[in-house]
């Protein structure tokens, strides 16, 4: 039986990403996915933080940069199951472009983006996806910027699994995770995320009082609802799975790597690999 262990972090008391956390943790045991199946892999950031306190393969990158390692592990090896755990700032801002591109290429990862909109870890300061208007330590005029529609914007290039979450509903949380895992493709799950420390405006209080369940009666495979889904961000917000399409994945487009061949095991000569790196000393 699959068995996750977690260690003591140093988020301030009230985070959601204790939350996110422990549901992660849920989600894998229940898929009983053992710790040498997974990678997590994560950025700069207080949600990037994840991969050091649970006990599967990690990989810590750059600012804006989990997506290019998490997608070269899964061209290596497609038998991992890759995670890839961001925050709003570290995956629409830095790394905004790795985020449309990798949709396109549609590597089979689940991306568990922690939304608290607003950037945790530098004092707090508007991120991609903050309200127009909303105050800072660093903007106290209010941010004068319009707010990305994270979800909107995945539908419209093209990704096969869009959800949306929220750290405050745990049971649900774990049951999205689970799907965005399973999905074969590029599956992005936004959880919005509290920030107790930062952010006075989207509170528990003020998530709990918008968000609803999409029911059973809610048709994903509807591009156009969904879009519509998407963009519903006023008094009710929309939480669920809102878009999902079968697609064919990077691997199986790839001559090299389709019928499950793995690039680990594949044999290389190293006396080649030797002279392609003389040929650039």
């Amino acid at each position: 039986m699959a068995e996750y262990k977690t260690y003591e972090t140093a988020w301030c008391p009230g985070c959601g990403n204790f939350s996110i956390l422990e549901c992660l943790r849920t989600a894998l045991e229940e898929l009983e996915k053992d710790p040498h199946e997974v990678v997590v892999v994560a950025g700069i950031g207080q949600a990037a933080k994840i991969p050091q306190y649970i006990n599967a393969n990690a990989f810590s990158g750059l600012h804006g940069r989990a997506l290019p390692p998490a997608a070269a592990i899964k061209m290596a090896n497609e038998k991992l199951t890759v995670i890839v755990s961001t925050g709003d700032g570290d995956t629409y801002g830095e790394g905004g472009n790795h985020f449309i591109h990798n949709i396109r290429r549609n590597i089979d990862i689940a991306h568990f983006v922690h939304d608290n909109q607003v950037y945790g870890l530098t004092k707090g300061q508007a991120s991609p996806t903050s309200g127009q208007g909303f105050v800072s330590g660093v903007e106290p005029d209010g941010n004068n910027d319009e707010p990305l529609n994270p979800l909107l914007i995945a539908i419209a290039t093209g990704a096969g699994f869009v959800a949306r979450g929220f750290a405050g509903n745990p049971k649900h949380l774990v049951k999205l995770m689970k799907q965005a895992i399973e999905y074969k493709g590029y599956a992005l799950l936004d959880i919005y995320q509290p920030c107790v420390t930062f952010n006075k405006t989207n509170t528990y209080k003020w998530y709990n009082e918008r968000v609803y369940e999409l029911g059973d009666d809610y048709d994903p495979s509807n591009k156009i609802n969904a879009m519509e889904k998407a963009m519903e961000l006023g008094d009710k917000i929309p939480i669920g799975v809102v878009y999902q399409e079968a697609k064919r994945t990077f691997n199986e487009k790839n001559e090299v790597l389709k019928g499950g061949k793995v690039l680990v095991d594949k044999k290389t000569d190293p006396a080649a690999v030797n002279k392609l790196i003389k040929e650039f000393i």
